[in-house]
Parts: C-alpha cells; sequence; structure tokens
C-alpha cells in the first residue's frame, strides 16, 4: 500500500480501492469523461469487459452479484450511458443482486459546455438504487467505494451508484484505501425460534415455502436437511428454484402464478407456511386473507408488510444458521397427514409432463422444456430472458441444484437474458450455459454476441421464433381485444449469428432439437439456435385447464 503522505491519482486510488473489495472483472461502455479511470485500470489486476450496450454492460456486473453474492462492476459515462444503466439498475435493486454503477460527469469546478449532456443522474438513480452519491473530492474515494460495497453485498442486496466527475479523477489525493473487513449477520433468539416450532408442531397440514433469499446464499445443503428432518413438503418461487433438488419426493412445484395453478391446491389446503427467504417484491406465489392460512417468515431482514403478505411470526437472522437451529428445535418428523400432498404432487407431476414427447412443429413449450431438460446437466444453467415461456420453465423444468435456473421474476425485464448467460459462462466455463430467450427480448440486447464472441465463451443461445410480443398477444386475446399491433419482423437469426462470426441452426423438425443441442455444445463457441414456437398451448393449458381444475377432496 502506498505512502498515505505520497500522493496518488484520485482515479488509481478508486482503483485500488476496487482492488481491495476483490473486484476482478469490470463491465464497460467507456466515454471520455472515464478515461483517466479506464487508464488506471489498464494497469491495474482488474479485467475490462466493454461491452456493446451499457444494458449488457448492467446486467452482466449484476449476474455476477447473482452468481457470486460479490458486487459486480460496470462503468458508463455521463448522460446517456448513465441513463441507459436504469434498467440494469432496477433489475438489481428488486431482484436482490449486489451491483456498483460508476458513471461519469462533467467537471463539477469549471465547466466550459454549460448544461451539454448535463443529466441529474445521482437524483435520477436515487429510487432504484441503495445508495446514489457522487464524489465531490479524492480523499473520500476509500471511505465511499467501501461503503457502496457494504451496501451493496448486505441483505437485501442492490444496486448503488457512484458518480465521478472529470475534474476529480486526476486530482491527487492522500487518503490511503481502507481494509475490508467480514461483517456477519445476527442470529435469531431463542425465543421466536421457540414460537416458530410451536406453531409448526400446532400445525395439520404445514407447508415449505423456498424463495429467492434462499438461492443468494448457501442455504442449500440446510434447507435440503431441514425438509428431510421434518419431511414438510415444499414448493419454491420462481427465483427460488433449485435452493432443494426438485427430484425430491418432498417436491410439490413452482408458484409460477399467484393463484389458480394445481400448486395452489396445495397452498390453499395448507394452515401454516413456513416462507424461507421468499420477499414481496418478487409476484406474490400466494395471497394470504385475513383468517386464513398463518405465516412464518424466515428471512436476514424483517418483512415487508403488504396487502398480501403479513406474517405471525418472524424469525430475522442468518437464514441457514435459523433453518438449522429449528430443526433442531423440532428434533425430527412432524405427525400430519401428508396423503393430500401426496395426490397433489402425482397430479402435477402427470400435468407437466403431458406434452413431453410431443412430435408436432413448430415446437410446444413442453416439449422445448423437456428437451432442453435432457440436454443439462445437474449443474448446468439456463438463463432466461422474459416472455411466455418463463412460465413454462418455471413449472416445467426441475431444477436440481441452486441458481440453475436464472430468470427475473421481480423487475422481470426483457433483453436480460442473454447477458445473463454470458456471464455465467464467464464464471463456469465448465458448465454447460443455454440462454432461453423470445424474439423480442433477444433482438434488445442481440449486439452483445461480438462480446461474448470476443470473450471466446461456450454459449448455445436459444431463440424461441414466432415474431410477435407473445406474452402480451395472449393477455390481448385473454382480455377480448382484436389481435392487433403485436408482430414484427425477424432476420435470418441463421445469417444474423453468422454475420457476428458465431454459428446458427435453424430448427426444422421437432425431433432435431437435442441433436442441435448436443451438437452445439460439443463444438464449442457461440452457437444461436432458431426455434419455431407454438403458443397455442397457452390457452389450452395455462386458462382452459386451470379454469376446469378441480383440486382433489
Amino acid at each position: 500500500m502506498p505512502d498515505p503522505q505520497s500522493p496518488m491519482k484520485a482515479s488509481d486510488r478508486f482503483v485500488a480501492a476496487l482492488e481491495a473489495e476483490g473486484v476482478e472483472h469490470v463491465f464497460a461502455l467507456t466515454g471520455e469523461e472515464n478515461l483517466d479511470l479506464l487508464e488506471s485500470l489498464r494497469t491495474s489486476s482488474i479485467e475490462v469487459v466493454q461491452n456493446r450496450h451499457e444494458q449488457g454492460s448492467g446486467f452482466m456486473a449484476a449476474t455476477y452479484g447473482r452468481l457470486t453474492g460479490k458486487a459486480g462492476v460496470c462503468i458508463a459515462t455521463l448522460g446517456p450511458g448513465a441513463t441507459n444503466l436504469t434498467t440494469p439498475a432496477a433489475f438489481a435493486f428488486l431482484g436482490g443482486m449486489p451491483l456498483v454503477m460508476i458513471t461519469g460527469q462533467k467537471p463539477i469546478k469549471k465547466s466550459r459546455q454549460g448544461q451539454f449532456q448535463i443529466v441529474d443522474i445521482v437524483g435520477l438513480f436515487e429510487p432504484i438504487c441503495k445508495m446514489s452519491k457522487q464524489i465531490v473530492h479524492g480523499d473520500t474515494i476509500p471511505a465511499i467505494v467501501q461503503e457502496a460495497f457494504r451496501l451493496a453485498q448486505e441483505e437485501r442486496p442492490g444496486s448503488v451508484l457512484l458518480e465521478l466527475p472529470e475534474d476529480i479523477a486526476p486530482e491527487d489525493t492522500y487518503e490511503p484505501v481502507l481494509k475490508p473487513h467480514p461483517r456477519y449477520y445476527a442470529v435469531a433468539g431463542d425465543t421466536v425460534l421457540n414460537e416458530a416450532a410451536n406453531m409448526i408442531r400446532s400445525a395439520k397440514m404445514p407447508l415449505l415455502l423456498l424463495g429467492a433469499g434462499a438461492n443468494r446464499k448457501d442455504v442449500h445443503s440446510v434447507a435440503s436437511g431441514f425438509a428431510e428432518l421434518t419431511q414438510i413438503p415444499f414448493f419454491n418461487t420462481q427465483m427460488g428454484k433449485g435452493v432443494i433438488d426438485e427430484r425430491s419426493d418432498l417436491f410439490l412445484g413452482t408458484a409460477a402464478l399467484s393463484e389458480g395453478d394445481y400448486v395452489h391446491c396445495a397452498i390453499d389446503r395448507a394452515d401454516l407456511i413456513i416462507n424461507v427467504g421468499h420477499d414481496v417484491v418478487e409476484k406474490p406465489p400466494f395471497l394470504m386473507e385475513h383468517g386464513g392460512t398463518k405465516v412464518i417468515h424466515m428471512n436476514y431482514k424483517a418483512a415487508k408488510v403488504d396487502q398480501v403478505y403479513f406474517p405471525q411470526v418472524e424469525v430475522v437472522g442468518d437464514l441457514a444458521c435459523s433453518l438449522m437451529r429449528l430443526g433442531d428445535v423440532l428434533g425430527g418428523p412432524l405427525d400430519f397427514d401428508r396423503s393430500y400432498y401426496k395426490r397433489v404432487k402425482k397430479e402435477i407431476d402427470e400435468h407437466i409432463s403431458e406434452g413431453s414427447d410431443e412430435p408436432r412443429f413448430p415446437v410446444i413449450p413442453q416439449r422445448l422444456v423437456a428437451d432442453t431438460r435432457k440436454v443439462m446437466g445437474d449443474s448446468d444453467i439456463i438463463a432466461l430472458d422474459n416472455g411466455m415461456y418463463k412460465i413454462w420453465y418455471a413449472r416445467n423444468y426441475k431444477a436440481h441444484k441452486p441458481n440453475t435456473v436464472l430468470l427475473d421474476n421481480a423487475l422481470a425485464t426483457m433483453g436480460a437474458g442473454l447477458p445473463s448467460a454470458m456471464m455465467a459462462a464467464k464464471l463456469y466455463p465448465d458448465r454447460r450455459v443455454m440462454a432461453i430467450c423470445g424474439d423480442g427480448g433477444f433482438m434488445m440486447n442481440s449486439q452483445e454476441l461480438e462480446t461474448a464472441i470476443r470473450m471466446k465463451l461456450n454459449l448455445v443461445v436459444t431463440v424461441l421464433n414466432d415474431s410477435a410480443y407473445g406474452m402480451i398477444r395472449w393477455k390481448q386475446a385473454l382480455a377480448g381485444f382484436e389481435d392487433w399491433g403485436l408482430q414484427f419482423g425477424n432476420p435470418d437469426f441463421v445469417e444474423y449469428a453468422k454475420s457476428f462470426g458465431a454459428t446458427g441452426h435453424r430448427i426444422t423438425r421437432t425431433e432435431d432439437l437435442v441433436p442441435t443441442f448436443e451438437a452445439a455444445f460439443a463444438a464449442g463457441g457461440v452457437h444461436v439456435v432458431d426455434v419455431p414456437i407454438d403458443y397455442s398451448e397457452n390457452q389450452r393449458v395455462l386458462i382452459d385447464e386451470l379454469a376446469a381444475r378441480v383440486c382433489l377432496i
């Protein structure tokens, strides 16, 4: 560490602070206001990945945070560069992903450009960040950077913005970089754990719910042990998929809808739900009613009470520790009748297996999901963009390990699927990684194919082609409106992939899905697979069948 009395350029000090926080990668689309910072990064240990759009930088950095628990870092310039980060900021803020964004700004001491490109970026980002701050003096950098990473990473994780003006970056600084120190979460007390245990013992039909918070930390082994010990059946939210292996006999299903699905037969019959890691930012997996099912809230932070969520007991503290100690208090399997849950599970499993071998073309969602599962191993990762297919994968694709199904059910933004998959492929080069995108979402950030190829990633990008904004078109039909205004044309995705240097494939027979995926993974590199999709099953399965569904007696 340099002598505290020796001057150090502010941008060098900033990068040294990033290194002290363990930053290994920065994702960027830099402008002239970032040039001092870029030069400081050039001589550092940090890898800089230049993206083709600020959204790509932000989504990759947020996904780094999601998968590692350490804040991902991205850089953009002022004005339009910074405003392009608003969607990734909200993506991380709502999705609980640690993200530090660094933006440039015109000189703040003296400017000869008037209001050219000037936007109040700090004010703009305040509602979608845990902290949004302009650096006005270089000597404040060590403390501000450490605080930014603390806030981004502590529960509930989220986004932080730091604005480094052009005339602050080159100034001399003297304050040394601060050494990070470990932080620990509080542990739930004996009184509340005993209260929760008594509620569970008194329940006639308890259920265990696993949400996104349980996927953010290493809760997998403890949660699995708790379920096996107590023999309480479990279900999960979309962002809680994989916390416990979904091949378990105790797994009922994923709550891809808020109500009215098969899994809600079990949820509606439960008299107690033990909620591990879910909060109301993610789309509700069930709706509470006064005088109805009781809920135990287990999370790192207290519940945010909402009209559809008002738990009766809150176990606040480190999740793994709370679950382990609660299991110790309970001591063993609970004595209650599980026969109804077993019947519901059998019906759900039969339901989601329907259509899994359907040969018709274009491909129906059930067959697509089944064939994807066939080619992906236990630790392999699928990254879903946002569209109708997300519901099908949430319901039908069984996750075997934590964070192997990356989807966004908080902001639920389009355009994040490809960059998220790219980050996963970079972090885990020995795993198969597949991005699954609708044609609408894919085209929002498809330029990042060039970045993926430059990074020499191994990645399969599946593009579901229906030449329409499929989910909105489906909602339009449900509302009784005319089928109008939501269709578009697409490029030839095979030739489009080739133009970037990727390999393109077009599915023309449903039986070619698995061989094409296998060949793409075996070849390595970046592959784009154009899959014509038939969404007519949306109406039959997700509307007609669910409307006719009768919960077992």
